[in-house]
Formats: structure tokens, sequence, C-alpha cells
């Protein structure tokens, strides 16, 4: 008896310090989806360069947590229930490195943007949708931590004002590049931003569906609710 309880405490105390990783992480990526939309607004290219330059820190987290969940399940044997909960680390954190990725690659673009002439409007409503995308990511870390279901629901629902964000911005794009031809090249730009930003809301939801089968032993029965989506532009993708 002491001896399984002397693995179960062993137990606890690495993966605490797994989830510390992760909260670390998940700190990094609110800082970056924050910092790439700002820099993208006001045109700041040195604090875009920034993002990029800690997306290769949020990436060596991500390692980390995975080198030291499979030590952990190695070492430690877990029963079914502490196995989920391990699992759910690595995917979430998987998840909190792809929306490192979408950051990074709006940063990427803020260069190219800030040598063509503004759009309209773009930046603010491109920064307000990761706002949200951001309240979205923060939301669905704390419901993990507190294994909150009802929280993380909450995320799956709310995500689709960001579906909407992006259906009225893919068509102000359009209406912009039909009115003058010279705004293509920065609209589609522009869109690529846009459908990365979101992607990390289905990133959000994808943690959120994490948090709710580590709670329940279930995953959410209904499909998420989805805005009509318009078509995805050729190009609209992670990028590298």
């Amino acid at each position: 008896m002491d001896r399984e309880r002397h693995i179960s405490s062993a137990f606890d105390r690495d993966l605490e310090a797994i989830q510390a990783q992760l909260v670390k992480m998940g700190g990094m990526v609110e800082s970056a989806i924050a910092d790439a939309a700002t820099a993208l607004e006001s045109r700041d290219e040195e604090l875009a360069e920034q993002v990029r330059a800690r997306d290769k820190a949020i990436d060596a987290l991500e390692a980390q947590i995975n080198e030291d969940a499979a030590r952990l399940i190695a070492l430690r044997a877990p029963t079914a229930t502490d196995l989920r909960m391990v699992l759910a680390v690595i995917k979430i954190s998987a998840s909190l490195e792809r929306v490192g990725d979408y950051a990074k690659n709006m940063a990427k673009r803020t260069h190219v943007l800030s040598q063509m002439p503004a759009i309209d409007g773009a930046g603010l409503a491109l920064r307000r949708m990761a706002q949200a995308v951001d309240s979205l990511v923060q939301d669905a870390l704390d419901s993990y931590i507190r294994r909150d279901a009802d929280l993380a629901e909450d995320v799956r629902q709310r995500d689709l004002e960001v579906d909407q964000m992006y259906n009225a911005l893919f068509r102000e794009f359009l209406t912009h590049m039909m009115e003058d031809p010279r705004n293509i090249t920065a609209c589609m730009h522009l869109h690529f931003i846009a459908k990365n930003t979101e992607r990390m809301g289905d990133h959000a939801t994808s943690i959120a569906e994490q948090v709710i089968y580590l709670v329940t032993g279930q995953l959410p029965d209904e499909a998420r609710p989805k805005s009509s989506s318009v078509p995805a532009q050729a190009g609209a993708t992670s990028g590298g």
C-alpha cells in the first residue's frame, strides 16, 4: 500500500511539473497572438520579428512536454484515468504549438503588408478577431486547469463568433479587391491571416474538447456549431 501511495505521489508530482510547462506555453502563445495582431495593425516590423523569434521557444517547450510525458508514462505506468490526463496534456500542447505557428505566420506577413497601401479598417478588424481568439485560448486553458467542462463547452459555442468574424472579413476583402485591383495582393495576404486566425479558434476548441473528455470521459456528442463558411482561398494554410 505504501509503495502504491509512493508511486501515486510521484506521478502527481511529475504531472504537476509538466502541467506547469503547459501553462507557461499557454502564456507564451497568448502573448504571440496579441503581439502579432498589434504588430500587424501598427505596422511594427520589430515587434513582428520578436514574435517570429519567440516561436522557437514555443516549439522547444512542446518538444520538452512530449519528452517528459513519454518518460512519465514509461516510468510510472499510469492507470487508465491518469493516462488520460497525460495524453490530454500532449494533445493540448500540440494545439498550442499550432496556434503559435499561426501567430508566427501573421507576423511574417507584417513586413510584406507594411510595404503596401493600407486596407482601411483591416488591421483593427483582424486585431479584434485575434482578441476573440486569445480569449478562447485563455478560457480553454483555464477550463483545463480547473477541470471545468462547462467553461470548455462555452469555448466551443463561442468559436462560432470567430467563424462569423472570418466570413465578414472575407466578404470585405472581396469588396476591396473588386473595387480596386491594386488591392488584390494586400487583400490576399490579409485573407490568409484571417483564415489562420479562424483556425486558431478551431485549436482552442480542440483544447476545450480534450477538457470535456478528461472531465466526463466522453467527447461532446453534438457537432460544434459552425458558421456557414465561405470557400477557403488557395494558399490559406499555415505555411512555414
